[in-house]
């Protein structure tokens, strides 16, 4: 356990490059969480006293959500929560690596998430070489698709931060031609990033979750979930109902209801249709390159 605390230390360290002052900092006292999706510091405090529930403790993770970023991630991991036999990681980031893990019992599997995992150049090598059978979650949606929520998410935290924002056509587009360099865009090439988690582990260790087939009808891609995860058929359609207010579905289970955060499932910009054509020829290649590592394809436009 203290070896797998080091290397997912080092892991985060290498792959994020954390402030001086949190490296400084050491394992023995309190860290700020950082936030491994957004690189943002949230205050959390690391004493907590609670005891542990009788029979249970912390171990480390049978199955990681690797991503990806504005794909589903944290839907997939509260729905999965539904499960009895499942004991989801509450916060991704220092935190969780200072904590381990959330207490389960023997009975129940540890699932943990960080989205940024999946385009991460040396997160691949790292989890492997911690536990090279881990089984790995990826839920994926249409790439351009997930290149406006991308945008959507960093536009609507700049106001809050009172920071100026950009419309999205003057980043996916510089001097008449598609932005590559753009962070947004990189994200979306799953073909490439898939390609480095495939040196490392083999596709059978992989299952990738379909997005948006999960918004639409959440318990057919949770019944493949449980399968791949080899966990008994728990969760079932009365866990899900259709929020007509929010427009997405949410959670019903141990006599209490409850939706995303409010972040979730924002409106999208209108993005001019010029502009979103040539996003979306860009990835068709990148596309059906994808569909062939993973032997499978998607309704992606």
């Amino acid at each position: 356990m203290a070896c797998f605390l080091a290397s997912a230390f080092l892991l985060v360290l290498q792959t994020y490059a954390a402030p001086p002052e949190l490296v400084q900092a050491g394992f023995g006292i309190t860290l700020d969480a950082v936030d491994l999706d957004t690189g943002l510091l949230a205050n959390v405090s690391g004493d907590v006293t609670t005891s542990p529930p009788p029979g249970t403790s912390k171990r480390a993770p049978h199955s990681i959500i690797i991503g990806v970023r504005k794909g589903g991630t944290r839907a997939l991991l509260e729905m999965l929560d539904i499960h009895p036999e499942v004991a989801a990681a509450a916060t991704e980031g220092f935190e969780w690596y200072r904590e381990l893990m959330p207490y389960s019992y023997p009975h129940q599997i540890t699932i943990e998430k960080t989205p940024g995992y999946f385009t991460s150049a040396l997160a691949p090598e790292r989890i492997c070489a911690m536990n090279s059978s881990i089984k790995l979650l990826l839920i994926l949606r249409d790439p351009a698709e997930r290149v406006i929520s991308d945008y959507t998410q960093v536009y609507f935290n700049r106001l809050e931060n009172h920071k100026p924002v950009q419309a999205i056509e003057n980043l996916l587009v510089r001097n008449g031609a598609l932005n590559m360099r753009y962070k947004a865009i990189q994200r979306s090439l799953y073909d490439v990033h898939m390609r480095n988690w495939l040196r490392h582990f083999p596709l059978e260790q992989i299952h990738i979750v379909d997005g948006d087939a999960l918004i639409r009808d959440p318990l057919p891609e949770l019944q493949k979930v449980e399968r791949f995860l080899n966990l008994p058929p728990r969760i079932v359609s009365t866990n899900f109902y259709f929020n007509q207010t929010k427009g997405f579905y949410c959670i019903r289970s141990d006599g209490r209801e409850r939706c995303l955060h409010e972040s979730k499932g924002r409106p999208h910009p209108a993005v001019n249709s010029t502009v979103l054509q040539q996003l979306r020829s860009y990835l068709q290649e990148h596309n059906r390159t994808f569909f062939r590592l993973v032997k499978r394809t998607f309704d992606w436009q």
